[in-house]
Order: structure tokens, then C-alpha cells, then sequence
């Protein structure tokens, strides 16, 4: 048998092993993106044209003369493969070049992809029936067939894959990749080349060097396909090297299944001199002694990818446990979130802990749905003594998570209860410092407010009875007269002032038992009234709405009052002249529930984190207490503050208090 017949046997099984090996990775990655999708099909495209060249180079081994239905097959689907790889070389390209952002233009894209596509699809409906009809065809150079439209078409993509190929290299992230373009380039460049001299020179070469350059070029694309399987493996190209375990398995499948074709092909050659089943059984029985040599290699290389991942959960750690230390718990979570998704590159991490009954903070919440098996490959469980304190959700780049990458997931989520339980403790021991700073700031504002209150507020009344007195002379002048109840409105404001001051120092009174109770709808009416006047001097409509009548809250009428009227005020304030401010009184899963609605301008998004703040204001004549007041005020009754702002069309600001309601003792 020729040797060129050999090579080109070998090359063809290799050929299509190959692009098998490809698209079982692709199906197997699953990546929803149109690189993959077109990586397939141009791998297909090929498994074509090496099955087709295959089976034909077979029947004629095997047959005098090769049957007509093997022929016409083996004519069919090589020739589409042929037809359809240009128009699928330079989409692969173009996709890539739109995932690396260098190809702005979209519509052009399209417009040179249909093209192509659409002289491919000319050629396959045109030329193979002609093909199949004559029944006459150049296995050894297939485009001769296909005629000079198919090699001008072959070498306009060629050369197009080799300037975008150029265009990769010199934009390349790092040196491998640099490396593996130019590598491309210069292939394409010599298959440009190649195409040239076999199909469209206008010399003749010998039939001889013909039949070689031509099995040289058709095996010219094994080279690129094998070389990337290296730099998948090596530099996690196309995020496919992620995939180890898909990558493992299919390797070893097809180094079997091209091992068993050597043995089928030794027992066909050996047959003169040995039966061929026994030369297979002594190729298998010599796999024997290569399993002790495969056993150390690979437990080597087992152990230095466990080694590599534990390596890299432990710098992972180093780094969580620096950053457990600020004592923020939603932002150490986002964090791990962010340093698993680099470190692993995956495509997405999501961390969800568990809210724990006594504690204000947890991280962030899902409402999405559990898997219905009991485990998820996606999904890794942060457990304590057998329960759960949250889920580290994991989503690769493909269909599945590397067995190596989800052992270190694994030994992560062990190791997180430490760091999250060091962020929970400094989170925990900063808040209990800002309660007492703010104890000890509150204290302070209380005595000062007991000596403002000892050394102004007699002074001041002595001054108010004074001028009062002085108003009912009917002697005194009018100059003097605006002057005195100018001042006597500058007085009553300062009382206010203190009064809010005093008011905010101490705390509320409740009745003997420990609790308050007292009619609220009642209390909201009262201060509704009370202030009615102040919105009709403002131009303002003040409603009330009571949906809950005689309410028993378990509040003090005092905490009530100073609730409802700090909440109606500041809202009288906001609202604009000719504006509208309401009251609404509502139960709510059994508890009291207040409304305070105005529709002023609204609270800035900058300012809603200080509102509740004391002595934060931004009016020029305000404490910063009111808010401050109603905040403490139901806190101390065990009640929850609630605000929305905008409420409607980019203003207004609603506040929504709720309190327990008095509960019947026996």
C-alpha cells in the first residue's frame, strides 16, 4: 500500500477524532453564546469533510471497486462540509472579534456573513447533485471538484482570518494568547498559500506533488484544533479550561477509541502473518504495562491540582479573614461574592445567609426556588452542627462546575463559618460602641438640657407675664406695640424650642405595670385639631381619616401625642402653600398603624440615611429633634418606623408608623 495512503489514513481518523473530541466538549460546556454555537458547527463542517474522506479511502481498501452508494454518500457530505467552512471560518472570527469588542459595525458583519453563507449554500445546492450525477470526484483535492467559485470563495476567507488573526495577536491579554495568534496567522497564511498553488495557479505541477500537497493541506487544520486544546487546558482559553472533569473525560475516551482503531488496523496488517484476534489481544494485554507508569502520573497530577486549590482557598481565606475585620457583614459578603467569581472565574456568585432571629443583619435574601433534588451542583451549603446558615450559589461559565473547583467550593464553605462568625462579632462589638457613644451623647444633652431648662425658662416666663402686661395697657404706643408681640412670638419659639429639647432628653412615661395604653384614634384627632389652625394659616389641607376607631395601643398618650404631632408638623412644613398633608389611622396584621403623607418635594436620596439622625436638619430654623423624637418614641414601645419617599410622580414623602396594640390581660 502507498505510503501516502497511509499517512492520509491516519490523518483522516485523527482528523475525525478530533472534531469529535470538539463538539462532545461543546455540547458538554453548554455555554449559551454564539462562539460556541459556531465553534460547533464549524467543527461539524470538518467531521464531514475527514468522515467523508475517510469512509471513501476505506472502500477502496476494501473493495475492487467502491459501491456506488458509499461513494455518492462519501461525495455528499464531504462536499457540504467543504462548501459551508469559509462562510463558518469567518463567522468564528467575527464572533470572536465581537466578545473581545473590536467589532463595532453589526450590520456590516451581517452583510459579509450573508455573503458567504449564502455563495456556500450556491455551491452545495449546485454542485453536488452535478457531482452525484457524474459520479466523478477528486477525494485526494476535493475543491478541484467543487470548481473555481468554491477556491476563490476558500481563498477570500483565508485571507480574511489571517488579517483578523493578525488583528488578535497584537490586542492579545497575555503572552500565550499572543503567541497562539500569530501562530494562526502564519497557518492561515500558508494554507492561503496552499489553496493558491493547488487550486487557482496558473502553472501545472506533476501529479505526484499534487497528491502530496493536497494531503498535506487537508490535514493542515488538525494542527490548529490539536493546539488548542493545549491552551484550553494550560490557560483556561474561551473559559473552557474550567472544565477539567468534561475535558478528562473526553480525552480519555478518545485516546481509547483511536487506540482500538490502531488495533483494528495492527490486525488487519498482521493478518498474513498472525489471526487478528490474536495480535489485538496481545496490543491490549500490552496496555498492562503502562498502568503502573499512567497510575503515577496522574496521581501526581491529581495531587498538584488538589494542591493548587487548597493553595488558593487558603490565600481566598487570608483575604476574607482581613476583610471580616471592618465588621460589616453585607459588604463582606458582597466581597466574597466578588473575589469567588475572580478567583474561580465563574460567571456568577451569589452568597445567602441564613437571618438570624436576633439580629439586625444577614446577607442578602432570595426569593428564588430551591432545587427539587437534594443536591445541586450549583449550590454549596454553609451548615453548623447540622443547620444551615446560608447557600453559596456558584453558576460556571458552561453547563457544569470542575470536580476540583467544586472540592475547593466545598473546603471554602467549611472554612467561611470562622470569617463570618469574626465579622458578625466586630460588627456586633461596633454597634454596642455606637449605643453607648450615643448613651453617653444623650446623657449629656439630657443634663444640659435640665440646666438650660433651670436658667431659661423661669427668666423667660417672668419676661413673657411682663410683656403680656404690657399688651393690655391701652396707653402704649402701636411702634411699641409690634415691637413687644414681636418679641413675645420670639419668646414663645425658644420655649418650643426647649420644650422639644426636654422632650427628647427624657424618657417617655408609661403607666405603673411598665406599659402605656391609651385610645389612639382619639389622640390623633386631638392633635389634628390642635394643628388644623397652623395648616389654615400655611394655606394647607389638613385630612384625617380614621378606619380603626377607639384603638388601644399599647402607648403611652404622651409617646402618641409627641409621635403624631412631631409626624404632622414636619410634614405642614414640607408641604408647599395650596398643598395637602393627611392622617390616616389603620389596622395592620393586628398592629396600630399611622400614615402620614405630605406631598412636598420629598426627602434627596443623599439625606435618608441622616433623617432619623438628632440635630440633623436642613430647615434654617430647625433642632434635628423631631424625627429623632419619633424614632425613640416608638422604639421604646417596641413599635417600627417606615418611610417612602418619592410617594408619587418624583415627590411627596410618606411616613408609616406602626405599634403593638394592648393586649388583654386575664
Amino acid at each position: 500500500m502507498d505510503l501516502l495512503l497511509y499517512v492520509r489514513l491516519i490523518g483522516h481518523t485523527f482528523g475525525t477524532l478530533i472534531q469529535l473530541f470538539w463538539m462532545v466538549v461543546i455540547l458538554g460546556y453548554r455555554r449559551q453564546r454564539n462562539f460556541e454555537r459556531v465553534f460547533f458547527f464549524l467543527c461539524l463542517a470538518f467531521f464531514l469533510f475527514y468522515g467523508g474522506s475517510l469512509l471513501a479511502l476505506n472502500s477502496q481498501i476494501y473493495y475492487p471497486k467502491p459501491p456506488p452508494g458509499v461513494q455518492g454518500f462519501a461525495i455528499a457530505i464531504i462536499s457540504a462540509g467543504l462548501c459551508l467552512a469559509p462562510a463558518l471560518l469567518l463567522h468564528l472570527h467575527m464572533e470572536y472579534a465581537e466578545t473581545r469588542g473590536l467589532l463595532q459595525v453589526k450590520a456590516w458583519k451581517r452583510g459579509v456573513l450573508a455573503f458567504f453563507y449564502l455563495a456556500g449554500l450556491h455551491l452545495a445546492f449546485h454542485r453536488i447533485p452535478l457531482l452525484l450525477q457524474e459520479g466523478r470526484f477528486d477525494f485526494i483535492a476535493p475543491g478541484n471538484s467543487l470548481g473555481q467559485g468554491f477556491a476563490m470563495v476558500l481563498v477570500i476567507s483565508l485571507a480574511w482570518c489571517a488579517g483578523w488573526e493578525r488583528r488578535f495577536a497584537t490586542t492579545a491579554p497575555d503572552k500565550a494568547q499572543r503567541y497562539f495568534h500569530w501562530t494562526l496567522m502564519f497557518f492561515f497564511v500558508a494554507a492561503l498559500a496552499s489553496a493558491g498553488i493547488l487550486h487557482l495557479a496558473p502553472f501545472a505541477i506533476s501529479l505526484r506533488t499534487s497528491e502530496v500537497f493536497a494531503t498535506v493541506f487537508s490535514l493542515m487544520p488538525i494542527v490548529p484544533f490539536t493546539v488548542l486544546i493545549d491552551l484550553v487546558y494550560r490557560r483556561n482559553f474561551l473559559q473552557i479550561g474550567r472544565q477539567k472533569n468534561l475535558v478528562y473525560a473526553v480525552s480519555a475516551t478518545f485516546l481509547a477509541l483511536l487506540y482500538l482503531s490502531l488495533v483494528r488496523r495492527v490486525g488487519i496488517w498482521l493478518e498474513p502473518l498472525l489471526p487478528p484476534e490474536a495480535s489485538a489481544s496481545i496490543l491490549l494485554f500490552v496496555l498492562v504495562v503502562f498502568i503502573e507508569p499512567l497510575q503515577r502520573v496522574l496521581g501526581r497530577s491529581l495531587r498538584e491540582t488538589a494542591q493548587l486549590e487548597m493553595d488558593r482557598v487558603q490565600r481566598l481565606m487570608a483575604e476574607f479573614q482581613q476583610e471580616a475585620r471592618q465588621g460589616n457583614v453585607f459588604r463582606f459578603a458582597r466581597f466574597i461574592e466578588r473575589r469567588i467569581k475572580e478567583q474561580f472565574e465563574l460567571r456568577e456568585v451569589r452568597l445567602v445567609l441564613v437571618d438570624e432571629e436576633n439580629s439586625g443583619h444577614a446577607g442578602r435574601k432570595t426569593t428564588e426556588p430551591r432545587a427539587a433534588l437534594a443536591f445541586d451542583p450549583h449550590e454549596f451549603a454553609i451548615v453548623r452542627e447540622g443547620k444551615s446558615e446560608g447557600v453559596l450559589h456558584a453558576e460556571p461559565h458552561g453547563a457544569n462546575i470542575s470536580g476540583d473547583t467544586a472540592a475547593a467550593l466545598e473546603f471554602l464553605c467549611e472554612q467561611l463559618l470562622g470569617a463570618l462568625d469574626l465579622c458578625r462579632l466586630i460588627e456586633e462589638k461596633l454597634r454596642l460602641e455606637r449605643e453607648l457613644a450615643e448613651r453617653e451623647r444623650l446623657a449629656l444633652v439630657g443634663q444640659m438640657a435640665a440646666s438650660i431648662s433651670h436658667n431659661l425658662k423661669n427668666p423667660l416666663g417672668s419676661m413673657k407675664t411682663i410683656l403680656q402686661v404690657q399688651l393690655e395697657n391701652p396707653e402704649l404706643p402701636d411702634s411699641i406695640r409690634g415691637e413687644t408681640k414681636m418679641v413675645l412670638d420670639e419668646i414663645g419659639r425658644l420655649s418650643t424650642k426647649l420644650n422639644q429639647l426636654l422632650q427628647f432628653s427624657r424618657p417617655a412615661v408609661r403607666g405603673r405595670d411598665g406599659s402605656g395604653s391609651c385610645d389612639a384614634a382619639a389622640v390623633v384627632e386631638e392633635v389634628t385639631g390642635v394643628l388644623s389652625h397652623e395648616a389654615e394659616r400655611r394655606g394647607l389641607q389638613l385630612q384625617i381619616e380614621i378606619s380603626w376607631a377607639n384603638a388601644k395601643v399599647a402607648i403611652s398618650a404622651e409617646a402618641l401625642n409627641d409621635i403624631v404631632s412631631n409626624l404632622v408638623v414636619n410634614a405642614l412644613e414640607a408641604a408647599p402653600r395650596g398643598g395637602q398633608v393627611s392622617a390616616a389611622v389603620a389596622r395592620e396584621d393586628g398592629n396600630f398603624c399611622l400614615l402620614v403623607e405630605d406631598d412636598g418635594p420629598g426627602i434627596p436620596l443623599a439625606l435618608k440615611e441622616k433623617i432619623l439622625q438628632p440635630f440633623f436638619t436642613t430647615k434654617s430654623q430647625g433642632t434635628g429633634l423631631g424625627l429623632a423624637i419619633v424614632a425613640r418614641r416608638v422604639a421604646e414601645f417596641g413599635g417600627k418606623v417606615d418611610w417612602e419617599s418619592p410617594v408619587k410622580e418624583g415627590h411627596g414623602t410618606r411616613f408609616k408608623v406602626t405599634l403593638p396594640v394592648e393586649t388583654k390581660k386575664e
